[in-house]
């Protein structure tokens, strides 16, 4: 794209929580995105309002010419796009509801619930008719939009989108927020860190860490290892309220504070991973088999829906307008930056998720959705060939592949079948159910999903 063009910039889920007006923000901090058409589509009007307002303060408080536009028309938010951000949870809090409470009357305890488990799976399956929806109109009046996708299950939600024919990458917050926690950890400069990571979405692996010469790995184990004892009893910490768009300065309930998870990890299997260990914890047998042993790992409980059903979003827009409008610079996210990057050429490297059809991880499987760095300028987004992952790690990211590859073909074929077999893949849910068990959860999900999900897999 020529840096001369006003890009078309389509933001759908634009009245969400927090993050929307958070990206806003970093697209026009690029002085080339300036004299873009922002188009703020969402299905609710009476949360689009409040962010289409503050986005036009924003851009008249710095005297911008950016061209601020809301709508509740998808095809028309659509139409002649450039570049496409999908930010949405469909259903809202009272969707994932269902997600979280079903399957903790059957003893499944999701801190969270939005990338693999039962949770992950139906927000997933929920959002599907959104997405071929989007997907329909996109190959009509945008075929050649690039389609950044921010919405959970990144995994299962990216790899669908690609599946129709949608340009996509997804984009997450993890690896900026690992690497600079376990920086700030080590008393390391981040802009002086060396790393490379790879794997899938919120279950990475940091491959390198170094400082110049100096593998910060040793320093890492011994300093983490002392740290993080399981069984120890949480620090003072800081709380959290679940915006992520900015690098925490300090150890929260959310990152940094409570690491016996991902420490042990690191101690079983060889490398760190780049999720918190809230919800590293949910994607594999050993950390949540009673409210013990979930104690012991996680002092210090960590909910997202907690935090969502009590959260304030008029005041969190108020308070990020002051923020952007006395400092208006980019966040940690990539969004904005892969934007620029199409629009002007000028590179950058940015961590997405994309499909690995073309073997970019070569012991993961092909219809598998990884998350790897990735080159951008004005051909687009370009995945890194990693090569082999080390065996052990390939193996634990297979666990949760099965899973997200099993609900997408849940999702293309229709198969309600195959919605079973992605739940009772799931490594937390066979660890503490029966087959039975299982099929009686999923059926209860099924039901009460029924008018979201698409037609195919309704009960």
């Amino acid at each position: 794209m020529s840096s001369t063009q006003s890009p078309k910039i389509t933001i759908i889920g634009a009245g969400g929580f927090v993050f929307p007006f958070r990206l806003i923000g970093d697209l026009v901090s690029f002085p080339a995105l300036r004299s873009a058409q922002l188009c703020l589509m969402d299905v609710n009007p009476d949360k689009l309002a409040p962010v289409a307002d503050a986005a036009r303060k924003l851009v008249a408080h710095h005297g911008f010419d950016t061209e601020v536009v809301e709508t509740t028309d998808r095809r028309t938010a659509l139409d002649g796009a450039d570049f496409v951000i999908i930010t949405f949870q469909v259903g809202g809090v009272e969707s994932y509801e269902h997600d979280v409470l079903i399957p903790r009357k059957y003893g499944i305890d999701q801190t969270v619930g939005d990338t693999i488990g039962p949770g992950g799976v139906f927000r997933f399956l929920r959002s599907v008719p959104a997405y071929a929806a989007i997907a329909a109109d996109a190959r009509e009046v945008c075929p050649d939009a690039v389609f950044i996708n921010y919405a959970n299950p990144m995994a299962m939600a990216t790899a669908y989108l690609n599946a129709q024919g949608l340009k996509t990458v997804g984009l997450c917050h993890s690896v900026q927020g690992t690497t600079r926690m376990l920086a700030r950890t080590l008393g390391v400069p981040y802009d002086e860190v060396n790393f490379l990571s790879a794997g899938i979405n919120h279950q990475a692996w940091i491959l390198r860490f170094r400082h110049g010469t100096e593998d910060l790995y040793p320093r890492l184990r011994e300093v983490m290892n002392q740290k993080h004892v399981v069984g120890r009893a949480a620090a003072e910490l800081a709380g959290d309220d679940g915006d992520h768009s900015e690098a925490a300065a300090s150890a929260s309930t959310y990152e940094g504070g409570n690491e016996q998870v991902r420490t042990t990890i690191m101690k079983s299997f060889g490398y760190f991973e780049t999720e918190s260990s809230h919800h590293a914890s949910e994607y594999l047998p050993y950390f949540r088999k009673n409210a013990e042993m979930i104690r012991e790992y996680i002092p210090e409980r960590w909910d997202y829906y907690e935090i969502c059903v009590n959260h304030d979003d008029q005041g969190d827009i108020d308070t990020q307008l002051e923020k952007l409008k006395a400092d208006l610079a980019p966040s940690v996210e990539y969004g904005a930056s892969i934007v620029n990057s199409v629009v002007t050429g000028v590179p950058s490297v940015v961590y997405g998720n994309v499909p690995n059809a073309t073997g970019v991880i070569s012991n993961l499987p092909a219809d598998a959705c990884v998350e790897v760095p990735c080159l951008v300028d004005e051909n687009g987004v370009q995945p890194t060939a990693i090569g082999e992952l080390p065996l052990q790690l390939a193996a634990l990211n297979r666990t949760n592949v099965n899973v997200q590859t099993l609900a997408v073909r849940a999702a293309l074929t229709g198969d309600v079948e195959n919605v079973h077999h992605a739940v009772a893949m799931d490594p937390l849910t066979a660890a503490l159910l029966t087959l039975e068990q299982i099929r009686a959860m999923t059926d209860e999900l099924l039901a009460a999903h029924a008018d979201r999900l698409p037609e195919a897999l309704r009960p």
